[in-house]
C-alpha cells in the first residue's frame, strides 16, 4: 500500500483548508459545509491563461466570442462598499457562480447566485420554477450596488471576444463561471441559456465571465476582503 509522507499530508491539508477558507469565509457560503463543498466537485482555484479559459469555455458550451476574464481589481471595488448597510449584498456580489439580468438601462432586474440556489449535491437553479419565464423570477435580493456600466469596467475581453453595444439589446445577462466549480458552472450556464431562449420578444445578450483568476488571486493572498491592500500597502 502506498504511504504518504508527513510533508505530503501537510501540503494536502493546507490546500484543502485554503479551498474551504476561500469558499466559505471569503465567499460567505453560509449554508455550505466543507463536506458539501467536496461532494459538489469543487477544485482548488488556479490561474488560467487564455488558452485554458477557452478550453473550459468550449467544454461548457460558452461561445468564445462572448467570453471574458474578470479583472482581479473587482474585489477592491467591492471592498469600498459600506458594510454597515450592505454587508450581505457585498457577499452576494463576490459569489463564484452568478447570473445577473440587467435592463439595457443598466438596472439589475434579476439576480441568481449559488448560495440562494439551495440543494445538494446539485444546486437547484430552477427551484420553484423560477426559470420557467423570461425574465426569471427573483432568487437573490436585488440591489443597486453594481449597475451594468460599473460591472462592465471589470470584464476583460479575450482575443476572440466580439464587442457589442448595450443599446442593441433589451437585456444583458452576465454569467459568472469557473473551472473550480466545474459541475455547477456547466449546469448554471445551461440553465441560463435555456431561460434566455424563452425571450421570444426581447433581444438578449449573454456574456460569460470566467473568474478563476480572481479566486486564484484570493487564495494566494489568503482569501477574504481583508486582502484588498494593493501591493501590500
Amino acid at each position: 500500500m502506498m504511504r504518504i509522507s508527513n510533508n505530503s499530508m501537510k501540503l494536502l491539508l493546507k490546500r484543502y483548508l485554503i479551498l474551504i477558507s476561500v469558499t466559505v469565509v471569503c465567499l460567505g457560503l453560509a449554508g455550505c459545509t466543507s463536506f458539501m463543498l467536496w461532494t459538489m466537485g469543487m477544485r482548488m482555484p488556479k490561474t488560467l491563461n487564455e488558452k485554458q479559459i477557452y478550453k473550459y469555455a468550449k467544454k461548457y458550451d460558452v461561445p468564445l466570442t462572448d467570453c471574458y476574464d474578470l479583472d482581479t481589481n473587482f474585489v477592491y471595488s467591492l471592498k469600498n462598499i459600506d458594510t454597515t448597510r450592505y454587508k450581505e449584498n457585498r457577499k452576494s456580489h463576490i459569489q463564484p457562480l452568478q447570473a445577473l439580468y440587467y435592463y439595457n438601462t443598466g438596472y439589475l432586474q434579476s439576480f441568481h447566485i449559488n448560495c440562494y440556489a439551495q440543494g445538494w449535491p446539485d444546486l437547484k437553479w430552477d427551484r420553484d420554477g423560477i426559470l420557467a419565464t423570461f425574465p426569471p423570477l427573483q432568487q437573490a435580493p436585488i440591489d443597486s450596488l453594481l449597475p451594468l456600466d460599473s460591472l462592465l469596467r471589470y470584464l476583460k475581453p479575450l482575443s476572440k471576444t466580439v464587442k457589442f453595444d448595450v443599446k442593441d439589446y433589451d437585456y444583458i445577462v452576465i454569467v459568472f463561471w469557473d473551472r473550480f466549480m466545474v459541475k455547477e458552472s456547466e449546469r448554471l450556464i445551461h440553465f441560463i441559456q435555456g431561460n434566455c431562449k424563452l425571450a421570444t420578444n426581447q433581444k438578449v445578450k449573454i456574456i460569460y465571465v470566467n473568474n478563476d483568476n480572481l479566486y486564484a488571486y484570493l487564495t494566494k493572498k489568503g482569501g477574504g476582503f481583508g486582502i484588498a491592500k494593493k501591493n501590500g500597502h
